[in-house]
């Protein structure tokens, strides 16, 4: 028959019970937790990029791509139209003032300069025919001049040899009045002979003003060729570098056409361009931020073009340092124009968050922890942003892509 269990029996089995129970409940606390943090989001330390926030200056900016060009640039053009003969110095080439870059065929040149010394030999012999043909003219003038003169010496005593007739009572009034006519008409006769020979020394004078402006222009032209086929030995006017050069011989140049460009290279200069969309930002005598690998040289804005070519403006930028030893010709360079600038206030390393973040929130790392805070991000620039508020000199702020925890307010640090 059944027996009534002993007290002892009773308390043992009570306490088996109880450690069950305690072992079934931290099984399932422990299986809890264990799940919670296998679903809870987490990220490892290496795969993210962070930066302490700190005090100092943020100057904004706005980014545009630049070359270096030389400061001083001599463009030579062709001085004749000519074919390339010869190219003496390729690009590259360090040159000395005098020193030939490129022969130009002259032979079209030398044809109208050789015609144009041929007409000026002509002209010299037309003037001394003018003057020949001219005392020809006045020495047969002067023949019929002293001839009349003579003629009205001779009526002049006819008509003193007729009025003493008539006084005597000789001779007649009419023979008198005859003998007037006939000395006035040699006088006439006389006058007009004088007048002939200075107008043919006045018309001399006009041919000979005419020849001379005509033979002053002709000096000027074979001059101006002259100087034109010395210039056809292309050379150097200056030390330098040359940049470029039209090294397609046989081919043929009009005058005015550009066939070299000589540079000095001790001092260079920085064209930039950016879209036409910042151009009311641009000033001249901004400050601007020129930097080359992770060198940065201080520049100003000297001048922007004032038209725009396929959206895009250009701008040239005058270096502090124009003799830099990183300076290269056509060397690609970032240029960074100030717009605007804060001194001592909190900023954190610019970075890839601050380019993708669409809201005003930063990832604060504390301890295994990151945490999502408000903060309000004011100017920036390529190397830092301003944090006005939300943060404290010291955290330490995720600055790469979180675009895929922007919906969390915290995430494990792994």
């Amino acid at each position: 028959m059944d027996r009534e269990l002993s007290d002892s029996v009773k308390q043992a089995s009570k306490r088996k019970r109880i450690w069950q129970l305690s072992i079934a409940a931290a099984v399932v606390v422990a299986v809890i937790f264990g799940f919670r943090s296998l679903i809870a989001p987490g990220i490892a330390r290496s795969e993210i990029r962070t930066a302490i926030v700190e005090q100092g200056p943020v100057v904004a900016t706005i980014t545009a791509s630049g070359v270096v060009v030389p400061e001083h640039e001599l463009v030579i053009t062709s001085p004749i139209q000519a074919r390339i003969e010869q190219v003496v110095r390729n690009a590259g080439d360090k040159v000395q003032a005098g020193d030939q870059v490129l022969l130009l065929d002259r032979a079209f040149t030398q044809l109208n300069y050789e015609k144009l010394k041929d007409e000026q030999e002509l002209n010299k012999h037309k003037s001394v025919h003018m003057r020949l043909n001219l005392q020809k003219t006045l020495n047969s003038l002067s023949s019929q001049l002293a001839i009349k003169q003579m003629r009205v010496k001779t009526l002049q005593a006819q008509l003193q040899d007729e009025k003493y007739l008539l006084k005597i009572g000789g001779g007649t009034q009419e023979s008198v009045k005859q003998a007037e006519l006939n000395l006035k008409i040699a006088q006439q006769e006389f006058a007009q002979i004088e007048r002939e020979m200075a107008t043919e020394r006045a018309l001399l004078k006009a041919d000979e003003q005419e020849l001379q402006f005509t033979m002053a222009m002709q000096g000027r032209s074979i001059e101006e060729l002259q100087r034109k086929m010395e210039q056809a030995e292309v050379r150097a006017t200056t030390q330098g570098v040359v940049t470029w050069v039209k090294n397609e011989i046989g081919s043929t140049v009009n005058a005015g056409d550009i066939i070299a460009r000589l540079a000095d290279l001790s001092s260079f200069k920085i064209q930039a361009t950016i879209s036409d969309a910042f151009a009311e930002q641009l000033s001249t005598g901004g400050s601007v931020i020129v930097r080359i690998n992770d060198t940065d040289l201080n520049g100003t804005i000297t001048t922007i073009k004032p038209t725009v070519e396929n959206g895009v403006v250009t701008f040239y930028i005058a270096l502090t340092e124009k003799s830099h030893q990183l300076l290269r010709p056509n060397l690609r360079v970032d240029v960074f124009v100030t717009t605007s600038s804060k001194n001592n206030v909190l900023r954190v390393k610019n970075g890839p968050y601050f380019k993708s973040a669409s809201n005003q929130q930063v990832f604060v790392v504390s301890g295994d922890e990151i945490i999502r805070k408000q903060a309000k991000v004011g100017v920036s620039n390529v190397d830092f942003v301003e944090l006005e508020d939300g943060v404290q000199p010291g955290d330490e702020i995720v600055i790469s892509d979180m675009k895929e925890y922007q919906h969390l307010n915290k995430i494990k640090l792994n």
